[in-house]
């Protein structure tokens, strides 16, 4: 076993791609290739909102749509992983940069339509990026738990964005505008509270440590 983990260290792309197994998984198994196309898939996403140019038309219909596929692949990468032991250190890294990319490329876009205020962007880039760098750094002594609240805070940041991004005001009325407000309000507190209960929690555990 040690010798095929030093191999599956040297030569990272052999291993399983879709098998379950306990044999080392290889970096470029299934799970990993879905986390990549997500990330691929937001320059896509940037440009079909570029071409609308605010139109509301097909493109952006087709953009929102992508949006929506691209962020609900994320737990079918995650399953893959778990379910056939497929995690390795690439998927781990890539993962949470796949959601910060999709979610940050969807926040600024609607910005730089007028659609959305920037210091809404700002708060929510600034902890989203700020907490996963934070985690990165901390792996070199210990792994702090994920925040409570955080899968609640992922689900209403897609809903929220799912919903500004399709023009749905144009067929329903100036009410969806409320909904979308109210929604994007949420996401931002649950946020922020998710944030600063994940630095509690890694203040709490540095202090038990010492």
């Amino acid at each position: 076993m040690t010798d095929q983990s030093s191999e599956s260290r040297s030569f990272p792309m052999r291993g399983r791609v879709i098998r379950a197994g306990e044999s080392p998984a290889s970096t470029g198994n299934l799970a990993n290739i879905i986390t990549v196309i997500r990330i691929l898939l937001a320059p896509v996403f940037i440009l079909l909102l570029v071409l609308d140019a605010g139109a509301d038309g097909p493109l952006r219909i087709a953009a929102a749509l992508l949006f929506i596929v691209a962020i609900a692949t994320d737990s079918l990468d995650g399953h893959l992983a778990r379910s056939r032991n497929l995690i390795t250190d690439l998927g781990i890294l890539l993962d949470p940069i796949a959601d910060k990319v999709l979610t940050g490329s969807a926040l600024v876009m609607l910005a730089v339509l007028g659609e959305l205020p920037w210091w809404i962007v700002v708060v929510i880039l600034v902890r989203e990026f700020g907490i996963t760098l934070f985690r990165f750094a901390m792996l070199r002594d210990r792994v702090i738990p994920a925040s409570r609240g955080g899968k609640l805070k992922t689900l209403v940041q897609s809903v929220a964005i799912g919903f500004a991004l399709v023009p749905l005001a144009q067929w329903w009325g100036e009410w969806v505008n409320w909904l979308n407000g109210g929604l994007m309000t949420a996401a931002v507190v649950l946020t922020v509270v998710t944030g600063i209960d994940y630095l509690w929690q890694a203040w709490r555990q540095n202090r038990t440590v010492r």
